[in-house]
């Protein structure tokens, strides 16, 4: 089974969008993504700098207009009908919701564009970020986390856990880091997949209620706890809720593992999955399409595996 994973936050980079817009096609989308979510995604993927891009309000849709982008071309050509399923990391699920047509792409932007201000609005009221601890053993970590009111966020899988808090505890975790770890700061402003973003919750259940969203036409898999959804106004009510709940990632990479899963390929931006994968997934073919030029790549592995 081939899976496409669609990444989260913090994939971002400047300009990361030029070579997509070349396309006219990819060019008329992003603009109708722009208007739905609000945001020049335009400008933002292409001329603005890392720290404009870096704004949870910006980097939300722009992450999600990217992996829309490349799963339109992948659909185009006939590749996506003939992999065996998609999930996407925290905001990434929203593009897996555009990609497994649960949502249009334009309401998974619009929501998207929605919950990245709700969420930067969220941020704003406390000085919060995010670490990732690499290595280490659970139960230390664990440990430290209580001592410094810090919050497990995302299970990464592969050795890796995301936490979130205030940022001056995340300085002091860095500063004595439990046993064997190494912490990483990333570029994100504000403690997402916390009770920090409780008010953000709100505002997206708010927005989403009207929608009507179909049953996935591909396997969907969720944060919540590594499973196979199956309801779309269920996976709507789950998008709603990861706001302010860890990211299962490494369920869902033993649930890749458990259906049998022959290579993973990763939308733009992409990177940051197919890492974790080599590590999580250890022996199973990844592919990273960062530009459309890999396009031709990740055809190709479908057409050898599919």
């Amino acid at each position: 089974m081939i899976i496409v994973v669609c990444p989260g936050q913090g994939s971002q980079t400047p300009g990361f969008l030029s070579p997509w817009i070349e396309d006219p096609g990819a060019r008329e989308l992003l603009a109708s993504l722009s208007h739905a979510a609000e945001t020049d995604l335009l400008t933002h993927g292409t001329v603005s700098n890392a720290d404009t891009i870096r704004d949870t309000a910006i980097a939300q849709p722009l992450i999600v207009a990217a992996g829309i982008l490349t799963l339109n071309a992948l659909r185009a050509s006939g590749h996506l009908d003939r992999v065996g399923g998609i999930a996407g990391h925290s905001v990434g699920e929203f593009t897996a919701a555009a990609g497994a047509r649960v949502l249009d792409p334009e309401d998974a932007v619009r929501l998207v564009g929605l919950r990245g201000r709700a969420m930067a609005e969220a941020a704003a009221l406390v000085p919060t970020g995010m670490s990732a601890i690499i290595g280490g053993e659970m139960t230390d970590i664990m440990a430290r986390l209580d001592e410094l009111s810090l919050f497990p966020a995302n299970y990464n899988g592969g050795g890796q856990l995301v936490v979130a808090g205030e940022l001056t505890a995340l300085a002091a975790l860095a500063a004595n880091p439990p046993a064997g770890t190494r912490v990483i700061g990333l570029p994100v402003a504000g403690a997402f997949h916390t009770m920090y973003m409780t008010s953000a919750v709100e505002a997206l259940r708010a927005a989403a209620a009207p929608l009507s969203p179909r049953d996935p036409s591909l396997t969907l898999w969720t944060n919540n706890d590594g499973s196979v959804v199956t309801d779309g106004e269920r996976f709507r009510d789950l998008l709603v809720g990861q706001v302010s709940s860890p990211v299962r990632w490494d369920l869902c990479m033993e649930s890749f593992a458990s259906a049998g899963v022959t290579a993973i390929i990763e939308v733009a931006p992409a990177g940051a999955l197919v890492g974790l994968a080599k590590r999580g997934l250890k022996g199973v073919p990844t592919f990273a399409i960062k530009t459309p030029d890999d396009l031709v790549g990740a055809r190709e592995l479908i057409d050898s595996l599919a």
